[in-house]
């Protein structure tokens, strides 16, 4: 019972996590994600076979202490912005501001009314994913949404060079978890949020 609670909530955080995305890329302009019916909070559309299932499901098994997933990114062309620059960075903070309302919702939800038993498993889950979301997307690494808001900063003439790294950027991110460097980076951030929250 706590697997699926605890996969229901990641698929939950992941799938309003892009629609997020997709929401904010479509109030600058940008009819792709709307197009594509990614602006749907049917987990059909969302899932991404490796990301929302298989990789969750391993972690959880292995005793991971962290749980990570996504689902499959929504498209957005930042042509359609005025500013593209500012499009892009305002596009990449959607996901994890959504990722810390969630948690908030959770967290006040869970100090104000007396749920017990799957409903409050579920919601402390769906707090604890969503900081761990948030705060994990933020890294300035890209494809992570921390990269879009480090491009809203650049010089014009750095971006190519910086986008350059995202072919490597998964390699990146699990070498830094498997040696341990985001540990001090991401637990203590993590862990002062939802001491506040819970």
């Amino acid at each position: 019972m706590e697997l699926i609670i605890k996969i229901a909530a990641l698929v939950f955080s992941i799938i309003m996590h892009e629609v997020a995305h997709g929401y904010v890329a479509y109030r600058l302009g940008d009819p792709t994600a709307r197009d594509a019916n990614r602006l749907t909070l049917n987990p059909l559309p969302h899932i991404d076979l490796m990301g929302s299932i298989l990789l969750p499901l391993f972690l959880i098994l292995v005793k991971s202490p962290f749980l990570l997933g996504w689902a499959k990114p929504v498209p957005f062309n930042p042509r359609y912005f005025r500013d593209v620059k500012k499009g892009v960075m305002l596009v990449g903070l959607a996901g994890p501001a959504s990722n810390l309302i969630l948690a908030a919702i959770a967290g006040i939800i869970l100090r104000i009314l007396p749920f017990e038993g799957v409903i409050a498993l579920f919601l402390a889950h769906v707090c604890v994913i969503n900081v761990i979301l948030a705060v994990f997307n933020l890294i300035p690494i890209p494809p992570l949404d921390g990269s879009r808001v480090v491009i809203g900063f650049l010089p014009s003439h750095m971006v190519s060079g910086y986008l350059m790294l995202e072919r490597y950027g998964f390699l990146i991110i699990f070498g830094l978890l498997y040696l341990g460097i985001l540990d001090y980076i991401l637990f203590p951030i993590a862990y002062f949020l939802l001491e506040f929250l819970l």
